[in-house]
């Protein structure tokens, strides 16, 4: 052990935090109701400086993708970091500040988790679907002392992997294959969860508690989360079986999408919303000539607003896609594989290869005893409960919403990872509510867009500073409160955001407009 003074940190104020190195160690100070507390400076989830991020009470939040720490403890609040920060003793001598620091300090540390004791627990906790939510569950599971048996059941052939970057890293060529596992095959069998890869779940019996796979085998549960995610939608009839239209949602999908994108390809995408956009993107990057083929009139309108959306479609007429918008797909041309996709008002586009990014519905056709809503997702309470031994969360969750009332089904990596989290804890009855904050980001050509909050729709939308210039903030408002914010280059208001709406502190559309107006303030 090492003691190191860090200089200056006892100027620090009453909610400041401040980053600090100490050799090779990234130290962050904050002091919270007079006292000073110190942890990793950087988030496990990315690397990103945290104290670019908020500090909200004893809450930091991530300033890129939003993960939460304790900072008193540096416990593991929120996803999507899977790992709590370190957290180092301070002395306090006057004004000096000094922090006691391990020979080798790491940037992390696994949350405790016990294992799977027959003799203590004869429970099975069954998970279906090895996604987000999936994975994020069966850690805090472990987390909180559950000893049961936990078993993963996804249909896939691979462990719960990084899925957002299918559409941005991974299918540009920027992410390696070894880069994608959330966790490695070692984690798995230390914390004794069970994998059971490429089983196709047909039915699960709420009133029998038993989950039946294609094969006709079926095993029992005490109590199960569904978290299958969404299927993408297809275009009814359209091409189906031609081997070069590809739908992206699993590894398998964005393999088979490199391997059809060789450079000077000519690639349709359709849809304008993120998976549309993100691939777009992406294709351009593997030198493909690219055509957006979309019925709205700007990417993003119905989540973003035209403004926002219209920056999207500048952005990336500067890297050469071009848009065919206001238009639908009659059909496509080809017996053997798609040549061409033919607009309604009879237009053809040449095509090598076809993405369709229309949506995705939930993925909940061989649940039985269990209420769906009318798109399919599955009607839950808070505790995100659908029965007294079903869970769900993520893309197939309908739930109330905690800031509004109203029902609704959000489909963001991030908050499938808070649910979670939440239905694990549940699942062991702890009777936690789901109020955590929905935020996602997107990234094309290197710009990035955060976004905190859920607005289905909304009156109107104030920006402040300019989307041309990569350089604003915008406040979507409904019934005259701000139930959404996106941003660019914004990302510690975008965080202080977050902090606020789950304090229930946001401030009024007309005191955001003010010269002057700070949200840390």
């Amino acid at each position: 052990m090492r003691e190191v003074e860090l200089t200056g940190a006892g100027a620090l104020k009453d909610g400041e935090m401040k980053a600090y190195e100490a050799g090779e160690t990234k130290v962050l100070l904050a002091r919270v109701n007079g006292t000073i507390h110190a942890v990793g400076a950087t988030c496990p989830h990315y690397g990103a400086p945290l104290a670019e991020g908020a500090l909200c009470g004893t809450r930091i939040i991530c300033p890129w993708h939003h993960a939460s720490f304790d900072v008193t403890t540096g416990d593991l609040l929120e996803p999507p970091a899977f790992d709590a920060l370190p957290r180092y003793d301070v002395r306090i001598e006057g004004d000096r500040v000094f922090v006691v620091l391990p020979d080798e300090a790491a940037d992390r540390r696994t949350p405790p988790m016990v294992k799977h004791d027959v003799q203590r627990d004869k429970r099975t906790f069954a998970i279906v679907g090895g996604g987000a939510a999936g994975y994020m569950a069966a850690q805090t599971l472990r987390e909180d002392g559950f000893e049961g048996r936990v078993v993963m059941i996804t249909r896939e052939n691979r462990l719960p992997y990084d899925r957002p970057n299918l559409s941005k890293d991974y299918l540009q060529g920027h992410a390696e294959p070894e880069w994608m596992p959330l966790r490695d095959d070692e984690f798995f069998t230390l914390n004794d969860i069970d994998i059971m890869r490429g089983r196709e779940v047909t039915r699960i019996d709420a009133s029998g508690r038993t989950i039946t796979f294609s094969d006709g085998e079926s095993i029992t549960y005490d109590v199960v989360l569904v978290a299958t995610g969404g299927v993408p939608r297809e275009l009814q009839g359209q091409g189906k079986g031609l081997p070069n239209i590809f739908l992206l949602r699993s590894y398998a999908d964005a393999d088979a999408i490199i391997g059809a994108a060789v450079p000077k390809s000519r690639a349709v995408v359709i849809g304008a919303s993120f998976i549309g956009m993100e691939v777009a993107s992406s294709l351009i990057e593997r030198q493909c000539s690219v055509t957006v083929v979309a019925p709205g009139g700007v990417p993003f309108e119905k989540t973003l607003g035209k403004e926002i959306g219209a920056y999207f479609k500048r952005l990336h007429e500067t890297k050469s896609v071009k848009f065919r918008l206001g238009a639908n797909v009659a059909k496509f041309e080809g017996t053997v594989r798609a040549e061409a996709v033919v607009l309604e008002n009879g237009d053809r586009i040449d095509a090598d290869l076809v993405v369709v990014g229309v949506g995705v519905k939930p993925a909940t056709g061989f649940l039985a005893g269990v209420e769906l809503s009318t798109d399919g997702g599955v009607i839950v309470d808070e505790h995100l409960r659908a029965t007294d031994s079903i869970f769900a969360a993520g893309d197939v969750a309908d739930f109330p919403s905690p800031f509004t009332g109203e029902r609704t089904r959000i489909e963001h990596w991030r908050t499938a990872m808070q649910q979670g989290r939440i239905a694990a804890h549940n699942m062991l009855g702890k009777n936690v509510p789901y109020d955590s904050v929905p935020f996602f980001w997107t990234r094309q050509f290197g710009v990035s867009l955060q976004y905190v909050g859920h607005a289905k729709e909304w009156d109107w939308i104030t920006i402040l500073g300019s989307p041309a210039d990569e350089d604003f903030i915008a406040y979507f408002v409904k019934d005259k409160r701000i139930r959404a914010v996106a941003g660019m280059n914004r990302s510690a208001d975008i965080a202080t955001v977050e902090g606020l709406m789950r304090e229930n502190r946001m401030p009024s559309p007309d005191e955001v407009r003010k010269k002057g107006f700070e949200f840390r303030r």
